[in-house]
């Protein structure tokens, strides 16, 4: 098939990418393609219980994410809403609309949170709810904005980064990267540290940005691009990349699983893996979720793996999480599994709705917060 023009090509990727994988969490938790594998009796060894809830308002057909700055948790949904919420207490500090539906949020460093419009528009407000600026970036943004070290960083949809001041919205620099034929239409995280972002992006690629200007520290593939057609040959990095120590983590989607050194790239270990969501990390493991259910566990200084359980196939997990002494995952039936994070078996279970839960838990403190597709913000805890 020829392609003539860019809006031709983007109408594939996106049709391609959801007829392959319109069941991985990836999509908002969609209902896997394949069977689920059924919810397995155990004796639950671990009490768990809901903190507490809001109703934070549907997420369409987008990804939204939570996120902890400070004490406070901040969220958004597709019709607009963007909310303030006390991360101890589920009390709502604020609860405002941002004047037009949006795509992707939220991001946060407690003094400004951002969110993406449609239409490619990033709007920011101040820690009271109160408009700062609204912006125009390139193509739709689907990915939360990042916010830190005084900027709004953003990916659209066709591959720009940009940074934004995050006091007055200008512009300090746009960095185009090059955008493969065919990608899925997924919401990598960004992630600022002192002086560099590092970004998980269509083709496989993870890449490292020095804050001041957008140039290249280093880019590293996670996923190469193997297979005889387009869509066999789809290996995009998938969640937001996690430091741990001087490494950096990640993880794509028909790629590799690894860590790499956060100054230089260079690979620490790596070893073939395919996710349509992120890592999570305690500091000695790092956690995974694989396209079929299998989670993970990975020592981060050599790779070896810890341990694997297979016992949640095809139900569209999320980015595992540490809470305490277990990994935490959410489903596309709305449960959220414990597991041990010793030998991975299944210690406790609670269900958030009866709708997917969406890929970007956050822990805060004692509480692991997740979001809904119907549009619950739930936090879980264990005794």
């Amino acid at each position: 098939m020829r392609v003539k023009t860019m809006r031709a090509v983007t109408a594939v990727v996106y049709a391609g990418a959801l007829l392959v994988l319109g069941g991985c969490s990836l999509f908002s938790g969609k209902k896997p393609s394949n069977p689920p594998a059924p919810l397995v009796e155990f004796t639950q060894s671990l009490k768990v219980h809901t903190a507490w809830t809001q109703s934070i308002g549907k997420a369409s057909i987008f990804t939204f994410s939570p996120v902890v700055a400070g004490d406070s948790v901040y969220a958004a949904a597709a019709d607009g809403t963007v909310a303030r919420i006390d991360a101890a207490t589920g009390k709502v500090a604020w609860s405002i609309k941002a004047g037009m539906n949006l795509t992707g949020g939220a991001g946060s460093d407690g003094t400004t949170v951002a969110v993406a419009g449609e239409k490619g528009v990033v709007l920011a407000f101040d820690a009271q709810g109160k408009k700062l600026w609204q912006v125009q970036a390139s193509s739709e943004v689907l990915s939360a904005p990042a916010v830190g070290q005084g900027l709004v960083i953003v990916r659209s949809q066709d591959n720009r980064v940009a940074a934004y001041d995050v006091a007055t919205g200008e512009r300090r620099w746009a960095v185009l990267r090059t955008l493969p034929t065919l990608t899925l239409r997924s919401a990598p995280g960004i992630l600022v540290v002192p002086q560099a972002t590092f970004l998980s992006l269509p083709g496989g690629r993870l890449s490292a940005l020095n804050l001041t200007n957008g140039g290249p520290w280093w880019e590293m593939a996670i996923g190469d691009p193997r297979g005889t057609t387009e869509l066999e040959r789809i290996a995009d990095a998938s969640g937001t990349p996690v430091i741990i120590g001087r490494d950096v983590c990640a993880v794509a989607y028909q790629g590799r699983v690894g860590c790499f050194d956060a100054g230089s790239g260079t690979a620490h270990w790596v070893k073939p893996f395919s996710s349509g969501v992120g890592v999570g990390s305690d500091g000695k493991n790092v956690y995974a979720a694989d396209e079929h259910g299998a989670i993970s566990a990975f020592t981060v200084d050599s790779g070896a793996v810890v341990w694997q359980n297979k016992q949640l196939a095809n139900r569209a997990l999320t980015t595992p999480v540490v809470l305490g002494n277990t990994v935490v995952v959410g489903d596309f039936e709305g449960y959220i599994h414990f597991l041990s994070r010793d030998d991975g078996a299944l210690k406790a279970r609670i269900r958030a709705d009866s709708s997917p839960v969406l890929p970007n838990p956050v822990v805060a403190g004692s509480n692991v917060i997740f979001q809904t597709k119907s549009g619950t913000l739930i936090a879980v805890t264990s005794e």
